[in-house]
C-alpha cells in the first residue's frame, strides 16, 4: 500500500520549506539525495534518535510536503525521494539541501 502524496504540480514550496526546517528531516533528505536516483530504503534504516511516534510524525511531514513517497510492505515501510519530479519542478533545491546538511550527520536530541 502506498501512502497518498500530492501531485508534483500541487506541491507548495512553503510547505516543503516548513518540512525541511527540521534538522532531522533535512538530514534524512540529504541521505536520500546521496543514495541512487531511484533508491528505495526501509524507513527503519535511518538513524533517527527519537521515539517511534516522532519518527511517524517526521515521515508524514516529508510525505505531505511531497518530498517522499512511502509504501507499506508487510512489517516494514519503505521510502523513496521524489528526486526527478522535484528536479523538474524546483531545479537544484534537493542538491542545495544535501550540501547544507551532509548525509550521515543526523542531529541528536
Amino acid at each position: 500500500m502506498a501512502f497518498p502524496v500530492p501531485p508534483i504540480d500541487e506541491v507548495d514550496l512553503g510547505q516543503v520549506f516548513r518540512a525541511l526546517a527540521d534538522p532531522l528531516r533535512r538530514a534524512v533528505v540529504a541521505e536520500l539525495v546521496a543514495d541512487d536516483a531511484d533508491a528505495e530504503r526501509a524507513c527503519a534504516s535511518f538513524a533517527m534518535p527519537v521515539a517511534k511516534s516522532t519518527k511517524t510524525h517526521h515521515w508524514r511531514a516529508l510525505r505531505e510536503a511531497g518530498l517522499i513517497v512511502q509504501r507499506d510492505a508487510g512489517n516494514g515501510t519503505f521510502v523513496r525521494l521524489r528526486r526527478a519530479e522535484f528536479e523538474r519542478r524546483f531545479p537544484g533545491l534537493l542538491g542545495t539541501v544535501a550540501r547544507l546538511s551532509p548525509a550521515g550527520r543526523v542531529p541528536h536530541g
